[in-house]
Order: structure tokens, then sequence, then C-alpha cells
């Protein structure tokens, strides 16, 4: 009797205890399946971090947070909707040069132009100061010139002239005093100042006396290019 409870038990308890090679193999198998399973959605495509995730159980919990985390970022249709950009406005850059209308404005416009050019000009201008001898002309009497220079000067083809000069002296007879002088002109002395009186005011300013400056210049200054002239009662003694 006892063998025949012992022999009924013995088949139970052997469907009931598995062995532990047996646990093994299926854990094994289980994770063969696992990374069967990656390798296969390798080939496929590059897994997504959320399928990765959901292989290995915590599917639920990233993709809870990274949905709460999407809502916060991403902003909703209606926001986008509703923003508009500003259009785009160019803004014309404004013409340096006034336009200038046709009929008598036009006409206003380019004299008032030339007005201002004028005094502008006028106010740049320069002022020079020259002086006589030794620099526009050279000068010596006519008594005491040496032939040699003379001739040395005419040869080289400088210009000269003879001047006659009226002191305000007196002779003992009561005559007038009269000077000769050879003139000498500086080569390119007209040109000279024909250019320079473009932009820039004239003043001659002589040690001489008047009664021999003033002649020689008018003599050399035809087209009163110098405007003004100061002889010796200007300078002031030291």
């Amino acid at each position: 009797m006892a063998h025949a409870e012992s022999g009924r038990g013995h088949p139970a308890s052997s469907e009931m205890y598995v062995p532990r090679s047996m646990q093994v193999w299926r854990g094994l198998m289980n994770w063969l399946a696992f990374f069967l399973q990656v390798f296969l959605q390798i080939l496929r495509g590059t897994p997504s971090l959320a399928q990765f995730l959901s292989y290995i159980g915590l599917r639920q919990s990233f993709l809870s947070s990274s949905s709460a985390a999407a809502a916060v970022a991403a902003p909703s249709p209606a926001a986008v909707a509703a923003f508009k950009p500003l259009p785009v406005v160019e803004i014309p850059l404004q013409d340096s040069c006034p336009t200038v209308h046709a009929g008598s404005d036009s006409d206003v416009s380019i004299t008032a132009a030339d007005d201002d050019d004028d005094d502008l000009l006028a106010v740049e201008k320069l002022t020079i100061v020259l002086d006589l001898d030794e620099t526009l002309v050279c000068a010596y009497e006519t008594s005491s010139l040496p032939e040699v220079i003379r001739s040395q000067a005419i040869e080289a083809g400088l210009k000269w002239f003879e001047l006659e000069c009226v002191s305000s002296d007196k002779e003992c007879d009561g005559k007038p005093k009269v000077n000769y002088v050879t003139v000498f002109e500086r080569p390119g002395l007209h040109e000279f100042l024909k250019r320079v009186g473009e932009f820039a005011n004239l003043i001659l300013f002589t040690a001489g006396l008047e009664d021999y400056a003033r002649p020689l210049v008018d003599r050399i200054d035809k087209d009163n290019l110098i405007g003004e002239r100061l002889y010796r009662p200007s300078t002031v003694s030291t």
C-alpha cells in the first residue's frame, strides 16, 4: 500500500520539477531572441531610442516623459498659425543730387548752384605776396650796367627793356630828376602771373621807391593781375 502511494506521488513531483539547466537554456534563448530582434531592426534601419527602450521594458516610462517634454517644447498648431512675419519693406535711398525741375525753377536752381560755387572759390582763394627785385625782375641802373652782363642776357633770350624813372627829387636847376634803368624779366614771368592769378590774390611788396617801382609794375603787369601794391612807405623800419 505504501509502495502504491509512493509510486503515484513520484510522477507528480517529476512534472513540477524543472531542471536548472533548462532554466538557463530558456534564459539564453530569450536573450538570443532579443539580440536577434535588435540585429534585424538594425538591418531594416537604425532603431529609434523609443523602440530600443521598448525592447527592454522601458517604453512606457520613457514615452510618458518624452511626450510631456514634447508638449512643452513644441508650439501648438494654433500658435504657429497665429504667428505671421512682418513684411519686408525696402526704404529707397535719397538721391544725393537734387532733382532739377524743368522750366524757370531749373534756371533758378542752376543759378543758385553757380553762385554757391563762386562764393566757395572766393573763400578758398589763396593770398600770395611777391617781391619785385630779384624775384620778378632784375633791374640795373643803365649807367652802371656792365656790357658783358647785357650781352649775356640778350644772348640767353631774356626779355629786357629800358625804363625812364622820373624822381620826385629836383635837380639843382629845379628840373625833375630822371633815372634810367635797364630791366630784365624773369623767364616765364607773364605766364606765371596769369596761372597764379587763377587761384590766388596777388600782392606786390617791395622796398623800392614808388617813383621807380610803380612804372615798372605798370610795364610788366598790363592785365592788372596784381591786385595790391605796397612800396617803401608801407615797410616798417627796425
